[in-house]
């Protein structure tokens, strides 16, 4: 396992484990899924995984609860990331709900605390109110943003008057809005950029197809399924196979391998099983050469779905087509 190379109490792995589908049903795992969900966050952890990834909007706290008892004793060993849904992210609030996430955790300090999404209408200098005091007391280690753009993550910093150390995107091969500014910021100030769906939720690991879409609830609602999109995708998909072919990896590993081929990237896929969990921590290994790289990168600059207003009627005609799950 390869670490990002930060002053943080704890090491920071390149691979971590997110876990919003612990404990929630939008996925499609099955009802038996939460006992494997501990087993893969054991492995993860002998595996040498650092970071896990988690929220309070996750299965309404079920993910926190399930993770903070899969970690059992190494809770103190590992960076233990949590998020605060901001329905009123006053200072007050903030300490409240941080509180409550401590709990179902398990953990006297969350080592990294994040707000999940940035308020429209509360100030961020409010909602850092409540994460300074909650520094102060030992209650969070460190102070994290999830979906801010580079303004505002810089002013959540000034606010903070203290390193906010982390933003956590939407990042990967179909996703690369970062690599224009979160990710030059993040090399030049010693910060870093956390990439949630890294793999765009299945789509980069080549499994489906126009005929073999996924199944699940989380998926079907995401534009980058639709048959055309993945007929689209069909190039890219081939050359994440010839660079996997070249290092005995697989499609999914070298997409992985693209996002922390930059010093300051940690990613967090998630993991349906055990072996899945093997695979991700695998391509914190895997080094890219230049050429591949560039490959990579014209590859997805040269993907173009269909998304927005566009994809809704579409969308809605492969719900209608679509079998109704049981």
């Amino acid at each position: 396992m390869r670490f990002i190379a930060l002053d943080t109490p704890k090491p920071l792995s390149k691979i971590g484990l997110g876990t919003w589908q612990f404990g929630s049903r939008e996925w499609g795992y099955g009802r038996d899924f939460d006992k494997r969900a501990a087993q893969i966050v054991r492995r993860a952890v002998e595996l040498g995984v650092t970071v896990f990834d988690t929220a309070e909007i996750y299965g309404f706290g079920r993910s926190e609860r399930i993770l903070g008892a899969a970690l059992g004793d190494d809770r103190p060993k590992v960076m233990v990331a949590s998020k605060i849904f901001p329905v009123l992210p006053v200072a007050a609030v903030v300490q409240q709900r941080a509180v409550a996430s401590a709990a179902r955790l398990g953990v006297t300090s969350i080592d990294l605390y994040q707000v999940h999404q940035p308020h429209p209408l509360v100030a961020d200098h409010t909602t850092m109110r409540g994460m300074r005091a909650l520094q102060d007391v030992g209650l969070v280690g460190e102070v994290g943003v999830s979906n801010y753009g580079l303004r505002r993550w810089q002013v959540a910093e000034a606010a903070l008057g203290r390193r906010v150390l982390s933003n956590q995107v939407r990042y990967s091969m179909l996703d690369r809005a970062p690599e224009q500014d979160l990710l030059p910021y993040a090399r030049q100030s010693g910060r870093v950029v956390i990439a949630y769906s890294p793999l765009a939720q299945g789509f980069l690991s080549g499994r489906y197809d126009a005929k073999n879409p996924p199944t699940g609830a989380i998926r079907r609602a995401n534009p980058y399924f639709l048959p055309e999109n993945l007929e689209r995708g069909a190039v890219l998909i081939d050359t994440l196979r010839e660079v996997a072919e070249a290092h005995d990896a697989t499609p999914s590993q070298i997409a992985l391998a693209y996002l922390l081929h930059h010093p300051n990237v940690l990613a967090i896929p998630g993991a349906s099983s055990v072996e899945q969990m093997e695979r991700n921590a695998a391509a914190a290994d895997l080094d890219l050469a230049d050429d591949e790289y560039a490959a990579l990168a014209e590859a997805a600059k040269r993907f173009r779905p269909v998304t927005g207003l566009a994809a809704l009627p579409r969308m809605l005609k492969a719900r209608i087509a679509a079998p109704t799950e049981k």
